[in-house]
């Protein structure tokens, strides 16, 4: 049975939706305080009461938005089975995630945020990305760790990459193409064959 949130678990949960929304899809110089606590339905008193500065919201959100991550990635491999690369790879490159930044993937919209943090939320980074690439390692065939780690990074780089490159095509063909390409691409990288449908 799921315990009930207290009134002020509840303004926090919504409060860090808020940050997490406004970072993905305005950056971290594109939104300050009080555009986060209008989204979120509060003050900025409130804001600062939960999360103390705007620096504090963003490493809520990064941790936040990497553990989603850590929550699906063996949601789809559960789901999907041995095909689990390629329908995430469908996931990650398709219209809807590329077109949603405010709802899409943290490790996409916020790293390249993260570069310029601190280095206490780069150290959490580090370790919440070093989760998310064993568990794609976990989901891919061979024998050797380290081949399947190697490849897990890979993967998550070319998925990242094209995300973004996909997202500043101005031509909605153009990304489509680019889409397809990085899909393969990524599909390679984990060291997977590709599903032809």
């Amino acid at each position: 049975m799921q315990q009930k949130l207290s009134k002020r678990e509840e303004t926090h949960k919504r409060m860090l939706a808020a940050a997490g929304r406004s970072f993905r899809a305005h950056g971290y110089a594109g939104i300050g305080v009080d555009g986060i606590a209008k989204e979120a339905g509060v003050t900025s008193g409130a804001f600062y009461a939960h999360f103390g500065s705007k620096d504090g919201a963003f490493s809520s959100a990064v941790i936040d938005g990497l553990d989603e991550v850590i929550a699906g990635v063996p949601l789809f491999q559960s789901k999907h089975g041995e095909d689990w690369v390629q329908a995430f790879a469908d996931y990650y490159l398709g219209k809807p995630h590329r077109d949603d930044q405010a709802c899409g993937c943290a490790m996409t919209s916020l790293t390249p945020e993260v570069v310029r943090s601190s280095e206490a939320l780069r150290s959490i980074y580090e370790k919440k990305m070093s989760k998310i690439a064993g568990l794609i390692a976990e989901g891919l065939a061979g024998v050797s760790e380290e081949n399947r780690i190697a490849r897990a990074w890979a993967m998550l780089a070319v998925l990242i990459g094209g995300l973004n490159i996909t997202r500043a095509m101005d031509n909605l063909d153009t990304a489509e193409n680019i889409s397809e390409a990085i899909k393969v691409a990524a599909i390679k990288a984990a060291g997977q064959a590709q599903v032809v449908v």
